[in-house]
């Protein structure tokens, strides 16, 4: 935990982004680092386990994470959970809080609250169109012999 908040420190010391690290741990050993980069790479998706994810998956030449841990700075928001999922990471160590952050403006319950909502009901507006022709993506790929599932 300590470099992903050394990183955090050095990320908005250097005006890179918010206050936030972490890093990806695999068997005893940092394979992956990142801090907040969201203004400086203006990525809003360029949070600091975002980042760490990517440079653990180029690192070791895989899209999963299933061997290993993460330690960040504050509970992630649901972006960086989602992504967490998705690599099949182990386990995470978190500091500060999701509400420590909406204490100093990240607030991220707006999005939780609309995650929970039907289509309908969200504030972003959502309208499905040209089923018939993207399904066809879907039947491709599960008949497909050489892919790679994840």
């Amino acid at each position: 935990m300590k470099v992903a908040i050394d990183l955090a420190f050095e990320g908005m010391h250097e005006n890179k982004g918010g206050p936030f690290g972490a890093v990806i741990v695999q068997n005893g050993v940092i394979v992956g680092r990142g801090n907040n980069q969201v203004t400086s790479t203006n990525d809003p998706t360029a949070h600091a386990e975002i980042v760490a994810i990517r440079d653990a998956c180029k690192q070791l030449n895989t899209f999963e994470l299933n061997e290993c841990v993460i330690y960040t700075t504050c509970e992630p928001c649901p972006m960086c959970l989602a992504a967490i999922y998705w690599t099949h990471i182990n386990k995470i160590f978190y500091g500060s809080t999701k509400h420590d952050a909406a204490n100093i403006n990240f607030d991220d319950s707006f999005i939780y609250d609309e995650i929970m909502k039907n289509n309908a009901e969200r504030k972003l507006n959502m309208e499905q169109i040209s089923r018939d022709q993207t399904i066809e993506l879907f039947n491709e790929w599960q008949n497909k012999t050489d892919k790679i599932s994840y």
